[in-house]
C-alpha cells in the first residue's frame, strides 16, 4: 500500500524512478512490450537463418552454427510465451535480459569462429551493433547496466577480432588498425544514440507517468467534487428537484463562459410541483424569544442547532421531510417527495416526540418552555422560488391553514384537523380542540380541531436523560446556560459536517460506487481529532488512487499499438479516434527536436570517419561530404540562432529574423518536417553516395562498410523519436528498397567471396548485407511504432487531463455557487475557504439593517383552481417578482445587500453583514450608517421593480415595506439542512414594522428615521402605533419620492 503522501506531488517534484508503482508502470508500458517485440524479431531472425542455412549450406559443415542458432529460438520461444501468460515475470526481467543478450552474443561468436583460420575484421559488425542498440532501446536495464553491457560487447568484438586477425590474416598492419577504428566508430556511434534513445524513452516514460497519475488525482478529484456537489445540493434541496437544478447553474455557467444570452424567454425556470395527500406539520417553541433575549450568540446558535439537530432526528425517524426553520418556528411535511399512505401518522408521531422531547428539556433544566404543535392534511405545492438563497418551501391553503392549526393550538399538545384525524383513523385517541375558539380564521372557515392523546400520558414513564435532582443544582446558572450544556448532551451533528464523511446524506441513493468514493474536507480545526479523520481521510484517497493507477497499468498492457482494440484509437493506424486530438497531436511542439539534429550532425560524422578510414581519398568523396557538411551546419545553425546569437541579434535585423525561425522549430510543422526531411535524407544518401557503380575491381571489405554506413543512416533516422511515424516509414522504405537493388546488383556482379562453397552463409557479403538491412529495416520500424503509441498515449493523457481539469473547475465553480446560494460569501469562507472551520458559526453585530418586504395582495390573489392548474401559475407570478428582486442585487450599488430568505409572498434582506465584526467602531458615522440609506434605495429599487411587473401582468400588486437597524445575531443553522439567518429584537422590529405597516410606503423606527435624515432622506411621521410585545412604538414613513433623488448622491 502506499505511503502516506507518496502520489501527491508538485510540478517541481524531482523524479522518483526508484518508486515501485512507476516501475510497475514502466515494466507495462515500455519494457514487458519491447522485450516482447525484440523476442518476436529475434525469433523470426532465428526462424530466417536456420531456413537460408538449409537451403544454401550441407548441415554437417556447420553443427555448432546449427546448434546454438536452434538452441536461441527455442530459449526466446520460452521466454515468449512466459511472458505472454504470466506478467509476474518481471521480477525476473533483468534476468531474461542477460539471458537474451548472452544468447545473442553466443550466435554471434560461434558465426565468427565457426571455421578456423577464416577471420575477416568486417564480420559479424552489424549483429554486435544490433545488440549494442537493442540493449539501450528493448531491453530492461537501467542506463548504467545498459552502458556497461553495450561497451563490453564492443569491446570484446574489437578485441577478439584483432587478436585472432592479426594472428592469422596477412593483410598489412595499418589495413588492420583502420578497419578497427572504422569498426569502433561503428560501435561508438551505436553506444551514442543507443544511450540518447534510452535517456528520452525513461523522460517519456516518467512524463506519461506522471501525466497520468495526475490525471488519476484529478479524475479522483472530480468524482469527489460531484459527489460533495450532490451532498451540497441535496443538504439544501430534496434529491427529486436537486438534479434539475444543478443542470440549470452548470448550463448557466457554459452561457456565461460562452459569452451568451442568460435567458433566451420571458420567464425565469420554475422548480415547483404538485403533491397530494401530504401533512403538514408547524412547531412553535413557546417561551424561546424571552430564552433567546438572554442567550450571548454562541449560546443561541447552539442551542437553535441541538434543537433543530434533534427535530431533524425525529423527523428522519418518522419519515417527515423539514421545509424550513423560521426563528423558533419548525414546520415539515410527510408524504413528499414519495406518497405515504401514513402520512397522517408520521407527523402525529413526530409532534408527539416533539413536545416529549421539549418536556425532558424543561424537566432537566427547569427552564418554561414548551412546543406547541398544528397539523393538517391536504395537498401542497413544493419547490424553490428566485434565483439566490434556494430553500425548498411549500404552499397551498392547506399550509396557511396547518400554520394557522399552530398558531391557535395548545402548548405541550399536537392540534390536528378532522382532514388529519380522518387518515389517522383509530391510531390515536383525541379528544376536542376548541381551536375556532382560540383563531377567528378556523371559525370563519369552520373547521373543527382535536388535541391528540399522547400514548406516554397513560403510562407515566420517566424517560429523562438527567435525574430532576439536577435541576436544583444548576438553578444558580442563567437559564440559556442549562439550556446550552443540557442540549450539547444530544450531540447533534454541526452544519455541512456530513460532507465530511463518506457515509453521506445521499450516499445511499447516488451510487453504488461507495467504497470509492470520498470527500473533501469542507472542514478542519487545529484539534487533534480534526487532523486524524482529514489524515485518514487523505490516506484513504491515496489508497483510491493506488487502485485506480493500477487498474489503468493493467489496461495498458490490453491497449497496445498491436491489437488495435481502444475506444481511442482507430485500428492499427493508431490515429486518434477524435478528429480534434489528431490535428493536436499532429502540431504539438517536440521540445527535444534540436538534439535530434545534433544526434543525426554526429551521425553524420561517424559515417565521414569510417568512410575515410576504408575508402579511397578521391575528390567525390571529399566534395560530398563537403556539401552534405554544409547542409547540416546550416540547419544546426537554424536550430540553435536562438542561443547563440541572443547578444549579436538586437543589432542586426537579420540575425532576428533567424532567431525568430530558431524558435519556431519545435513548434512549427510546417519548418520542422521540412528539415528533417532533408538531415534524413542527406544522410541516408551520402552514405551510399561514393560507392562506384561501374569499378569491378572494388573490394567487398568497401562494399560491407557502405553497408554499415547505410544502417548507421536507419539509425540516424530512428533518433527522431516524435517526428511523424510515417514519414520515419516512407523514408526508411525508400532507403532499403534503394540499397537492397544497389547491393543486390553489384555484389551479383562482381562478388564471389574467394569461391569457397563450405564457407558459412552469413559470412557472405551478399547475404549478409540483405539479412542486416532488413534487420534493421524492421527492427526501428516496429520500434518507431511502438515510440509512436507512447507519444500518442502521453498526447491521449494529457488531453484527458486538460478536459477533466475543465470538468473539475466547473465542478468547484458549481458547489461555490451552490453554497453561496446558501450562505453568504464571507460565511462560506469560514466553512469552505484555506483557513476552514468546524466550530459553530455566530456572529453578532452592532449595527445591521434588516429589511422586510412583503406582497400582502399575493394572498388574495393566490387561488386553487383548474384553470391556474391548483394555484401553480400563480407562483409562477411570484417567482418572476421574487427573481427580478433578487437580480437587483447583482447591481454593484446594491453589493451590500444580503437576501436573507423568503417567507411565502415577503422578501427578508439585511445590510451591514459583510462588514467585519468588531471593525464597526473603526468607520465614521456616516459609513457606518451608509448601509441603511443603501437598503431603502434597495426597498424603492424593489418598489419599482413592482410597478414593472404589474405593467406586464396587468396587476395591482403594491409592496408593504419596514426597515429597522441595530444589533443582531448571526448563525447557521440545521445539520441536514443548513440555512443562515439573524435573530435579534432588530429583526423582531423590523417584521413589526412591515406587518403594520401600509401599501407602497417604507415604515421605520424613530432611531432609523433620524439617520436617514442625517443622510438627506425626507421622513414623514406616522405617529403612535401598538406594536406586538413592544407597547407603543412612533414610527416613520420615507418620502420614497425625494428617496429617488436622494439615492443618486448616495453611491
Amino acid at each position: 500500500m502506499p505511503a502516506k503522501g507518496k502520489y501527491f506531488f508538485n510540478e517541481n517534484d524531482d523524479c522518483r524512478i526508484s518508486d515501485p508503482l512507476y516501475e510497475k508502470y514502466r515494466y507495462t508500458s515500455q519494457q514487458h512490450p519491447l522485450l516482447l517485440l525484440l523476442l518476436f524479431i529475434a525469433i523470426i531472425f532465428w526462424t530466417t537463418l536456420i531456413i537460408i542455412f538449409f537451403v544454401t549450406d550441407e548441415a554437417h559443415y556447420h553443427l555448432a552454427f546449427i546448434i546454438a542458432v536452434c538452441a536461441a529460438l527455442v530459449i526466446f520461444a520460452v521466454m515468449y510465451l512466459l511472458l505472454c501468460i504470466e506478467s509476474l515475470f518481471r521480477r525476473w526481467l533483468t534476468l531474461f535480459g542477460v539471458m537474451i543478450w548472452i544468447c545473442f552474443l553466443i550466435v554471434g561468436y560461434v558465426s565468427l569462429f565457426e571455421k578456423e583460420n577464416d577471420y575477416q575484421l568486417w564480420e559479424q559488425v552489424p549483429f554486435f551493433l544490433f545488440i549494442i542498440f537493442t540493449v539501450y532501446t528493448m531491453l530492461p536495464f537501467g542506463m548504467r547496466g545498459a552502458v556497461i553491457i553495450s561497451v563490453l560487447s564492443a569491446l570484446s568484438h574489437i578485441i577478439v577480432l584483432s587478436v585472432m586477425v592479426s594472428m592469422t590474416s596477412q593483410e598489412n598492419k595499418e589495413s588492420i588498425l583502420f578497419q578497427l577504428l572504422a569498426n569502433a566508430v561503428i560501435f561508438l556511434c551505436g553506444n551514442l544514440m543507443g544511450a540518447f534513445h534510452k535517456r528520452q524513452m525513461q523522460v517519456a516514460s516518467w512524463d506519461l507517468y506522471r501525466y497520468t497519475l495526475k490525471c488519476i488525482q484529478v479524475r479522483m478529484k472530480l468524482k469527489i467534487e460531484k459527489r460533495q456537489q450532490e451532498n451540497l445540493l441535496l443538504s439544501i434541496l430534496p434529491a427529486h428537484i436537486s438534479m434539475e437544478m444543478k443542470l440549470a447553474i452548470i448550463e448557466r455557467l457554459k452561457e456565461t463562459n460562452d459569452n451568451r444570452q442568460m435567458h433566451d424567454n420571458n420567464f425565469h425556470s420554475l422548480y415547483v410541483k404538485r403533491h397530494q395527500n401530504v401533512s403538514i406539520l408547524y412547531a412553535d417553541i413557546v417561551g424561546f424569544t424571552r430564552l433567546a433575549s438572554d442567550c450571548s450568540p454562541k449560546e443561541l446558535v447552539v442551542m437553535l442547532n441541538e434543537l433543530f439537530g434533534k427535530f431533524d432526528q425525529i423527523a428522519k425517524e418518522n419519515e417527515c421531510m423539514r421545509i424550513k426553520i423560521l426563528g423558533d418556528c419548525y414546520y415539515c411535511v410527510s408524504g413528499l417527495p414519495v406518497s405515504l399512505p401514513v402520512h397522517a401518522r408520521n407527523c402525529v408521531k413526530m409532534g408527539l416526540d416533539m413536545c416529549e422531547a421539549i418536556k425532558q428539556v424543561r424537566e432537566a433544566t427547569g427552564v418554561d418552555i414548551n412546543m406547541r404543535v398544528g397539523i393538517h392534511s391536504g395537498n401542497v405545492l413544493c419547490g424553490v422560488i428566485g434565483l439566490r438563497k434556494w430553500q425548498y418551501d411549500v404552499w397551498s391553503h392547506d399550509v396557511s391553514l396547518a400554520n394557522r392549526m399552530e398558531s391557535a393550538g395548545v402548548p405541550g399538545r399536537v392540534h390536528i384537523t378532522e382532514a388529519t384525524l380522518n387518515h389517522l383513523g383509530k391510531a390515536y385517541e383525541v379528544e376536542e380542540g376548541n381551536g375556532h375558539l382560540r383563531d377567528p380564521y378556523l371559525e370563519s372557515m369552520n373547521i373543527k380541531t382535536y388535541l391528540v392523546v399522547d400514548p406516554r400520558s397513560k403510562q407515566c414513564v420517566s424517560n429523562n436523560h438527567v435525574p430532576k435532582t439536577r435541576v436544583n443544582d444548576g438553578l444558580k446558572m442563567r437559564a440559556s446556560v442549562r439550556m446550552t450544556r443540557y442540549l450539547e448532551s444530544w450531540g447533534a451533528a454541526r452544519p455541512f459536517a456530513h460532507l465530511n464523511h463518506r457515509e453521506s446524506v445521499s450516499s445511499d441513493s447516488s451510487s453504488s460506487q461507495g467504497r470509492r468514493r470520498k470527500e473533501i474536507p469542507l472542514c478542519s480545526t487545529g484539534h487533534q481529532r480534526t487532523s486524524d479523520r482529514n489524515s485518514s481521510q487523505k490516506g484513504r484517497i491515496e489508497e483510491d488512487i493506488y487502485d485506480e493507477m493500477m487498474s489503468t497499468i493493467e489496461g495498458l498492457s490490453s491497449t497496445n499499438p498491436w491489437c488495435g482494440k481502444s475506444d481511442d484509437f482507430c485500428g492499427f493506424s493508431l490515429i486518434f479516434a477524435e478528429p480534434g486530438l489528431e490535428k493536436e497531436y499532429r502540431t504539438i511542439p517536440i521540445l527535444k527536436l534540436k538534439s535530434y539534429f545534433a544526434c543525426a550532425s554526429l551521425v553524420f560524422l561517424c559515417i565521414f570517419l569510417i568512410q575515410m578510414f576504408i575508402m579511397p581519398k578521391t575528390a567525390k568523396l571529399g566534395i560530398s561530404f563537403g556539401i552534405v557538411a554544409v547542409i547540416i551546419v546550416l540547419i544546426l545553425f537554424v536550430c540553435f540562432a536562438e542561443k547563440c546569437m541572443k547578444c549579436c541579434s538586437e543589432q542586426r535585423p537579420f540575425l532576428r529574423h533567424l532567431c525568430a525561425i530558431s524558435e519556431k522549430v519545435e513548434t512549427m510543422p510546417l519548418l520542422r518536417l521540412p528539415l528533417a526531411v532533408i538531415t534524413i535524407g542527406a544522410l541516408l544518401i551520402i552514405a551510399i553516395f561514393n560507392l562506384p557503380f561501374g569499378n569491378t575491381t572494388q573490394s567487398c571489405v568497401e562494399e560491407t562498410y557502405y553497408a554499415y554506413c547505410c544502417i548507421l543512416g536507419f539509425i540516424a533516422c530512428s533518433v527522431f523519436l516524435q517526428m511523424s511515424f510515417e514519414l520515419k516509414v516512407l523514408l526508411l522504405s525508400i532507403a532499403v528498397t534503394v540499397y537492397l537493388i544497389i547491393f543486390n546488383t553489384l555484389q551479383h556482379k562482381n562478388l564471389s567471396f574467394y569461391g569457397n562453397s563450405t564457407r558459412l552463409f552469413i559470412k557472405e557479403p551478399r547475404i549478409m548485407t540483405n539479412l542486416y538491412l532488413v534487420l534493421f529495416y524492421i527492427t526501428l520500424v516496429l520500434l518507431a511504432k511502438q515510440i509512436d503509441y507512447y507519444c500518442r498515449l502521453d498526447c491521449l493523457w494529457k488531453n484527458k487531463f486538460k478536459k477533466e481539469h475543465e470538468q473539475f473547475e466547473t465542478m468547484e465553480n458549481v458547489n461555490r455557487l451552490l453554497l453561496e446560494n446558501v450562505l453568504p460569501a464571507h460565511v462560506a469562507a469560514y466553512f469552505i475557504g484555506e483557513k476552514r472551520n468546524e466550530d459553530w458559526y455566530h456572529q453578532s453585530y452592532d449595527c445591521v439593517c434588516v429589511m422586510f418586504a412583503s406582497v400582502p395582495d399575493f394572498k388574495v390573489f393566490y387561488t386553487e383552481c383548474d384553470v391556474n392548474k391548483e394555484g401553480l401559475e400563480c407562483l409562477r407570478l411570484l417567482n418572476e417578482i421574487i427573481a427580478d428582486f433578487d437580480e437587483l442585487l447583482l447591481k454593484p450599488k446594491f453589493s451590500g445587500v444580503e437576501k436573507i430568505k423568503t417567507i411565502g409572498s415577503t422578501y427578508m434582506a439585511a445590510a451591514g453583514l459583510s462588514v467585519t465584526p468588531g471593525q464597526e467602531n473603526n468607520q465614521d458615522k456616516e459609513r457606518q450608517h451608509a448601509h441603511i440609506g443603501i437598503m431603502v434605495e434597495y426597498g424603492i429599487a424593489l418598489m419599482s421593480k413592482l410597478d414593472g411587473i404589474n405593467r406586464h401582468s396587468f396587476n395591482n400588486f403594491r409592496l408593504r415595506i419596514g426597515i429597522n437597524h441595530g444589533p443582531v445575531i448571526a448563525g447557521v443553522i440545521g445539520a441536514r439542512k443548513p440555512q443562515y439567518d439573524i435573530w435579534g429584537n432588530t429583526v423582531n422590529v423590523a417584521s413589526r414594522m412591515e406587518s403594520t405597516g401600509e401599501l407602497g410606503k417604507i415604515q421605520v423606527t424613530e432611531e432609523t428615521s433620524k439617520i436617514l435624515q442625517e443622510l438627506g432622506y425626507s421622513c414623514e411621521c406616522r405617529g403612535l402605533i401598538n406594536v406586538k410585545g413592544k407597547g407603543e412604538l412612533r414610527t416613520y414613513f420615507v418620502c420614497t419620492e425625494t428617496a429617488k433623488f436622494q439615492g443618486m448622491g448616495l453611491n
